[in-house]
């Protein structure tokens, strides 16, 4: 996925966010409702995770130097760990503080219809953000399943917007329906109740985003697709023997390094190699423009097999 499609849905999300946090915190302080407030923080979290993201896409288009050889593309893999962080510490531990906050000192709270408003605007909001990342992801994610794109994309910054999007939407509906609740039964702990249930929500986000990150900072391979498209490739040349080995790695979502360790023909001599050698290249990258490096290996498929 482009750098510009992550772009638009982080913008969008950026955008979506910085407004319902200004207007949750009005509409707390107002009612004093605590989900409300978890909400805003929520809001607020989210805000910075996506200036976050934003500075990591910068910092990973920076060239490759002596010290980074290959390149700064991971930046935006660490910097996306990072907002997991962020969001598990102070959005789910202060949702957390203030619902046993107010679980402990209920409060009722003073017109609860300021707070369905916003919940209302909030979630219109959050839809189109969270519409504007899925249809970024659509992109790219051929007939794959929602679940299983996520899994499989290599772009961080998409799947932590739809991930913080989702968490809330599923928030509002639980602040929604818990002030609700509370108003009828005369129960102001439910408010309570509904902030810690926030957090929870948004300490499984966070988990769930920091075990995909993970995945990605210790440098996961290419697609099957791709590999497969790498290695019909090489066996279309006849001058390769046996293909010993395809190593892929992700330096960033779209810049993958290649090894490949191929068994010659015996007879073939070393410029045929060489030239062989340049000619796979060139067709890997031609096929798959984000494969940036390429390493060809010439050894005997017995003497690789021993190492």
């Amino acid at each position: 996925m482009s750098t510009k499609s992550s772009k638009v849905a982080i913008y969008a999300a950026l955008a979506g966010n910085g407004l319902i946090a200004v207007t949750k915190f009005a509409a707390s302080a107002y009612t004093g409702s605590s989900a409300m407030f978890s909400e805003a923080i929520h809001s607020v979290v989210d805000t910075g995770n996506q200036i976050l993201l934003l500075y990591g896409i910068k910092r990973s288009k920076q060239p490759a130097d002596k010290t980074h050889p290959f390149g700064y593309g991971m930046e935006i893999y660490f910097w996306s760990f990072v907002v997991a962080i962020l969001l598990f510490g102070l959005g789910a531990g202060i949702s957390i503080y203030e619902g046993v906050h107010k679980i402990q000192n209920p409060q009722p709270m003073t017109d609860p219809f300021v707070n369905y408003v916003v919940i209302g605007f909030a979630i219109i909001f959050e839809t189109i953000a969270f519409s504007v990342a899925y249809r970024e992801l659509r992109k790219t994610k051929g007939s794959l399943g929602l679940i299983k794109a996520i899994r499989a994309s290599k772009d961080p910054t998409i799947f932590t917007v739809l991930f913080e999007d989702f968490a809330a939407l599923v928030g509002l509906l639980v602040a929604g329906l818990a002030i609700y609740l509370g108003e009828v039964f005369q129960m102001p702990i439910l408010d309570g109740v509904a902030s810690v249930i926030i957090g929870l929500i948004l300490a499984i986000t966070a988990s769930c985003l920091a075990f995909e990150c993970k995945g990605l900072l210790c440098g996961e391979g290419a697609s099957e697709h791709i590999v497969t498209g790498i290695r019909s490739i090489v066996k279309a040349e006849s001058d390769v023997l046996y293909i010993n080995e395809i190593l892929t790695m992700h330096l960033g979502p779209q810049d993958i390094l290649l090894n490949i360790s191929l068994d010659f023909r015996d007879a073939i001599s070393s410029g045929t190699v060489e030239a062989t050698i340049s000619e796979l290249e060139a067709s890997i990258k031609n096929k798959f423009p984000e494969i940036k490096r390429v390493f060809i290996e010439a050894q005997s498929w017995m003497a690789q097999g021993k190492e």
